[in-house]
């Protein structure tokens, strides 16, 4: 996959983890090669648990996990639908899973799903989110990873 590609998609999910109030440990384009699944890139984010109850958890982890398509869909200006890009199942898989936790029918979870892309797509859309977005993709490209202090470094003259 193309690296340019990969730090859209890390960048998405990183600038709307801070957006959200969750911190970002790192994000990088070098992962781990682990027994986990292959992965280009990687992002860690920590919620703070005490800060929101369970189901404003659960809907900003949707926002975060559905981020990184979106940023990706914009970058390449295909408008997709996140669960049929094999690429993004694994973003989809944890927007889907976050869902059930609040909403308990499969149509209104997808209605839910579909909804908060169309959202994230419109709010990374906008002038200052795109930049400050764009910001942590140049620094990802040319350091492959970063520490979540300097993202939120990087995108502290947009947010």
């Amino acid at each position: 996959m193309d690296e340019e590609v990969n730090a859209y998609h890390e960048a998405g999910h990183a600038l709307m983890a801070l957006m959200v109030g969750a911190r970002v440990r790192y994000v990088t384009l070098e992962p781990e090669w682990d027994d986990g699944p292959d992965r280009f890139a990687e992002i860690r984010v920590e919620w703070p648990l005490d800060r929101f109850t369970r189901k404003q958890l659960y809907e900003k982890m949707v926002l975060v996990a559905l981020a990184g398509p979106v940023a990706e869909m914009i970058h390449n200006e295909e408008p997709l639908h996140p669960g049929f890009v094999a690429e993004w199942a694994g973003d989809w898989e944890a927007a889907w899973i976050a869902t059930g936790n609040f909403l308990y029918s499969n149509q209104k979870r997808v209605v839910y799903l579909e909804s908060t892309t169309r959202t994230i797509y419109d709010l990374l859309g906008q002038d200052h989110h795109w930049a400050a977005l764009a910001a942590i993709v140049d620094n990802l490209i040319a350091h492959e990873t970063l520490d979540g202090e300097v993202v939120e470094e990087i995108v502290q003259a947009w947010l």
